[in-house]
């Protein structure tokens, strides 16, 4: 079983996104991690064609949920992609290839070489991303955007409650981050086996992935908390990324602090796959707000 491998979860829309993503990687694996990907079934020999001269190691989404006990893969099916992916996220641990894995998004990308230290300490501990977001919550308070702090409050309550924990309200991302598989088999050890639940029922009761990885590590501490802070520089809206490009801050001085960039999906429309999805007006209306940076 290997230390720690790269794992992302994709869908045909993603498909630029991903091979972008796997040509970084490509570049900077200075210890040649394995990358594991995982699609629909269907969906393989389309990213095989795309992928080919690539080091990336396909896996059909249905095979992940076949090692997942008490989960009915047509019931992952039938649930929205944002929702589904999470369960399948969550579950890449049962295929036994690791002890540790970094969960990438499809719109992230590798700027500097990285290995094994960037992720795991010298006893092969993961480190966890794990702070009270506040710079994300000053941001929001500054526009005006009260509704951004009452959400995190509102997810943080509830997975802490269903846990059993009291006290400060964490943060576990942004993605990517390390998950190590002994602190996924103690929540479904000690949380929902006992209560005759799957990891979908989970997701039901509180869809925040990250957050259930967080707590059930400070719920049973299967392994140490080693605090990281991000992993990636993340750019939720195109004017933080037009701001850094203005001021000069770039990819190679990001690379100081990080291992790479997320640049939001949302804001890049134009690499979904095979175009850029919507009608032309809603296109149009997308690339204005765009140029306004107000997405």
């Amino acid at each position: 079983m290997k230390p720690l491998v790269l794992y992302c979860k994709s869908y045909s829309t993603d498909l630029k996104r991903l091979v972008r993503l796997a040509q970084s990687i490509e570049r900077f694996n200075a210890q040649r991690l394995p990358f594991h990907v995982s699609v629909p079934r269907a969906e393989l020999p389309l990213f095989r064609e795309h992928l080919k001269g690539l080091s990336v190691e396909l896996i059909a989404d249905e095979d992940i949920l076949r090692a997942s006990p008490r989960i009915d893969p047509s019931q992952v099916n039938s649930l929205p992609g944002s929702v589904a992916q999470q369960i399948i996220k969550s579950e890449f641990w049962r295929l036994n290839l690791c002890s540790s894995y970094v969960c990438l998004d499809s719109d992230a990308v590798f700027i500097r070489p990285f290995g094994l230290d960037d992720f795991l300490a010298p006893d092969g501990t993961p480190y966890t991303m794990i702070d009270e977001a506040h710079d994300l919550m000053e941001d929001a308070i500054r526009r005006g955007k009260d509704r951004v702090v009452d959400a995190f409050n509102c997810e943080a309550n509830q997975v802490q409650t269903l846990l059993g924990r009291k006290g400060r309200r964490y943060s576990f991302g942004p993605f990517p981050v390390v998950w190590h598989r002994d602190v996924w088999r103690s929540l479904d050890d000690r949380y929902l086996q006992p209560r005759g639940m799957s990891f979908v029922d989970a997701i039901a009761q509180a869809p925040i992935e990250s957050r259930w990885y967080g707590e059930a590590l400070l719920a049973y501490q299967a392994v140490p908390l080693l605090p990281c802070q991000a992993l990636f520089k993340v750019y939720h809206y195109a004017w933080q990324y037009d701001t850094d490009r203005r001021l000069g801050l770039q990819s190679e001085r990001l690379a100081r602090f990080y291992c790479g960039v997320i640049y939001q999906s949302a804001w890049e429309r134009d690499m979904d796959w095979p175009s850029e999805g919507g009608s032309l007006l809603s296109r149009l209306g997308r690339r204005i707000r765009r140029l306004l940076g107000r997405i």
